[in-house]
């Protein structure tokens, strides 16, 4: 395990668009057009997966540059300030990662000082993960990194249809 990076200080808003470079090479949709119409590309697990793929690699790039987290790191952090206290086996079940994974996840962001483990009131054998004050602005600046994110990924739908994709998602997901 490599050690975690140093405290870093949120830098001003990037222009994703500018960031990351979208428009200096082909669009993704353009360069695999060879490969739409096959039986894989029709397929809803494939779809999510590249979706996601897609959403990560971006995310991910926004968020070192400007956070040195990734989006794993966000995701639990993000959980670890919503106020409902998860477990790391919470966290471990819901994210589906491996409990070791979330252990590792959590010791890099408890040595930057943005969570830190509590005795559990429901089990006090178990801890539970919970934001710091500094883990509560890095977190609301990944959030906004994660949603202009969203933005360049998802360009070419519509507000609407923005919306649509997410209630769906979560349809399916919960």
């Amino acid at each position: 395990m490599s050690p975690a990076p140093p405290p870093h200080t949120a830098t001003a808003a990037p222009d994703v668009t500018q960031t990351i470079g979208v428009g200096q090479q082909e669009e993704p949709h353009d360069r695999d057009a060879q490969f739409r119409g096959t039986t894989l590309a029709s397929q809803v697990q494939f779809l999510t997966a590249r979706l996601r793929s897609v959403g990560h690699l971006h995310a991910n790039q926004l968020l070192q540059q400007h956070l040195e987290l990734k989006v794993r790191h966000y995701s639990v952090l993000s959980l670890a300030t919503s106020g409902i206290g998860p477990s790391q086996r919470e966290l471990s079940e819901f994210l589906s990662l491996d409990p070791s994974q979330i252990v590792s996840l959590v010791d890099a962001l408890e040595h930057r000082g943005l969570v830190k483990r509590q005795v559990d009131a429901r089990d006090r054998r178990s801890r539970i993960v919970v934001a710091t004050e500094e883990g509560q602005r890095v977190c609301h600046e990944a959030e906004r990194l994660t949603r202009a994110s969203d933005e360049v990924v998802l360009r070419r739908l519509t507000p609407g249809e923005r919306t649509e994709l997410a209630r769906l998602l979560g349809k399916v997901a919960f």
